[in-house]
């Protein structure tokens, strides 16, 4: 019989808080009002999360588990737990347990009332520091006035899903993916459900600086044309200043022979300052052109290392 409801969880890492997670987890399951399937995605980790997941798969059936071949980054995995989920209602949430499994029964009700996506939005971020909270005000609100869709602020990819949802995610062919951005640009009826962020249960964190701003480059040029406007508009005021600073040398040449403002630390100025448009303007558009080199290569998006609970009818991925 196909589950009702799917819950899907990435892994990465995660043998401090797993257990923790699947009594929380199980919790919900049992309140549910229909048959339940919890889809663990170990994505590459070098600790005991494997194992664990295959200890969990075998004392409750409910429980399924793929292991992906090495570590293919988040959004790849939850991917992955997307092409296999069977259930009317999908659920995406993170092992770390700041997002709480307990708020599922609401996002549900919504559902129930005729929305086809349910986004958590946060409304506080509890033991975060001051820079990472900054960091992610900023970038949320940035994403917001340059993206082309409307994506909500404060949201990651804790969400509930409709099959019809499901079915079209499953169906768009890109690779670098940024799923709460694809899931605004998909449209259907949405909502939102706040939520105070809690303090992660255990572990370390994941996603480091690094992997945050590489995320959040990756909604800008997934969702955005706008930079390569900026570089342009750049372009053209470095053209403009250049003009401006030539004529205003030749001025001081003529007329005021002795001023220090002419000569090679001018020169020098110029040329820095036109260098480091230059740069930034190929650094943008590097950003586009690699991400169309990644699609035109046409490799699966993840390879598999080992199915639990699945028939393993999905050739395509």
């Amino acid at each position: 019989m196909s589950p009702k409801y799917s819950f899907i969880i990435p892994i990465y890492n995660e043998e401090e808080t797993i257990l923790e997670m699947y009594r929380r987890m199980s919790a919900v399951m049992d309140r549910m009002d229909g048959a339940v399937e919890l889809i663990l995605i170990n994505d590459g980790s070098r600790d005991r999360s494997i194992h664990l997941l295959r200890d969990l798969h075998d004392q409750d059936s409910r429980v399924c588990y793929l292991s992906l071949a090495r570590n293919f980054g988040h959004q790849i995995a939850v991917t992955a737990g997307l092409n296999f989920a069977r259930g009317q209602v999908v659920v995406i949430l993170d092992a770390d347990l700041q997002d709480p499994p307990e708020l599922i029964p609401d996002m549900v009700e919504k559902w129930k009332q005729g929305y086809q996506v349910v986004y958590a939005q946060r409304t506080q971020r509890r033991q975060e520091g001051w820079f990472k909270r900054f960091t992610a005000y900023s970038f949320y609100r940035l994403l917001k006035q340059l993206a082309d869709v409307d994506i909500p602020t404060d949201t990651g990819d804790f969400c509930l899903l409709d099959r019809q949802v499901v079915e079209v995610l499953n169906a768009m062919p890109e690779r670098n993916r940024y799923i709460r951005g694809l899931r605004s640009w998909i449209g259907f009826r949405q909502t939102a459900i706040r939520f105070e962020r809690d303090p992660r249960f255990a572990g370390e964190v994941k996603y480091t600086f690094r992997k945050s701003l590489a995320l959040a480059i990756n909604g800008l040029v997934s969702f955005s044309t706008v930079p390569l406007r900026i570089s342009t508009y750049v372009g053209l005021l470095a053209a403009i200043a250049s003009i401006l600073m030539a004529l205003l040398v030749l001025y001081w040449r003529i007329f005021v022979p002795n001023s220090p403002l002419t000569g090679f630390t001018m020169v020098l100025m110029a040329i820095f300052f036109l260098g480091a448009v230059q740069l930034v303007s190929i650094g943008i558009l590097g950003e586009y052109i690699g991400r169309i080199y990644e699609e035109v290569k046409g490799r699966p998006l993840y390879t598999l290392a080992e199915v639990g609970g699945f028939i393993r009818q999905q050739t395509k991925v």
